[in-house]
């Protein structure tokens, strides 16, 4: 077994696909899928369940990927610390994040970034499930909760308010006026087990026993069915507040609140572009506090 098979190896079981890894490589899927075949008879274990939607790692494959990554990782940070990369104010820095949060605050308050460090290019990567920092999906990933996983370095961001919202036209053909008019009214939330945390699921509480209009896993999705009038939504302040078709529905009677948490590898921690951004997400959040709260 040699570097070069566990590099393959790698790849495919980041991206789950021959045909991506092939491409990230630079090599040919003959190549990889008969490279992996070799490393898998090297070592007399199958290391990867193949289907028709791609390949995944067996338990034979997770303990070699969790070696083969802490590997990898060393020889990455080394070469970094050798080139003084991880101390230059340049290169590029992935950020995985919930699609609303990434899409409709990240993403807008990043011109000033922009200029601060224009050495510094971004991805943002706005995902419906929760990012993968272990297979190095991201340098930086903001999830809803605190992470459960220790071996990262986790911080609180922020809280963020979310209310009922409802368009003017829907508001115009449905009298709403106390609690209990929310289990009459149509309503749009998470499709049911699909929602990536539990810290989502609020429809029960607000209007218990009513069967949503349309559900869907994006909070995006649902955005735009309220927008279109088709009925109420629990969505992020920052994300709906700023429509003037959407009014909050019973301010003053449902209040939820959740929390945004960073985390990162320990040695991404250590890379300046990772911390410059870091910092700046934590100082954003705090200059745009009435924004997240839905005050502004």
């Amino acid at each position: 077994m040699n570097w070069e098979s566990l590099k393959i190896f790698l790849e495919v079981a980041k991206t789950q696909r021959l045909s991506t890894a092939a491409r990230a490589l630079g090599v040919d899927s003959s190549t990889v899928s008969r490279r992996i075949h070799q490393l898998e008879e090297s070592l007399e274990v199958r290391l990867f369940e193949r289907s028709v939607e791609g390949h995944y790692l067996t338990a034979q494959g997770e303990l070699l990927f969790a070696s083969a990554q802490a590997m990898e990782q060393t020889l990455q940070s080394s070469v970094a610390s050798l080139q003084g990369l991880d101390l230059e104010e340049s290169g590029n820095v992935r950020v995985g994040t919930t699609e609303a949060f990434g899409s409709f605050f990240v993403t807008p308050n990043l011109v000033k970034f922009n200029k601060l460090y224009p050495n510094i290019s971004i991805d943002v990567l706005p995902l419906l499930r929760k990012v993968k920092l272990y297979k190095h999906e991201a340098d930086i990933a903001i999830s809803i909760g605190k992470p459960r996983n220790t071996s990262m370095v986790v911080t609180k961001l922020c809280d963020y308010r979310l209310k009922v919202y409802a368009s003017k036209k829907y508001l115009r053909s449905n009298n709403i006026s106390t609690i209990s008019d929310l289990t009459q009214q149509a309503w749009i939330s998470y499709v049911e087990h699909l929602d990536f945390s539990d810290q989502l699921e609020f429809l029960n509480d607000i209007a218990p026993g009513v069967t949503p209009a349309v559900r869907s896993t994006s909070v995006v999705a649902q955005y735009m069915a309220v927008k279109s009038g088709l009925g109420l939504a629990v969505l992020p302040c920052f994300l709906a507040s700023s429509d003037d078709e959407l009014e909050v529905v019973l301010d003053n009677d449902i209040d939820i609140t959740r929390e945004f948490w960073l985390m990162t590898q320990p040695d991404s921690k250590r890379v300046k572009r990772v911390q410059i951004l870091w910092d700046y997400l934590k100082a954003l959040v705090k200059e745009q506090q009435s924004v997240l709260l839905g005050n502004s």
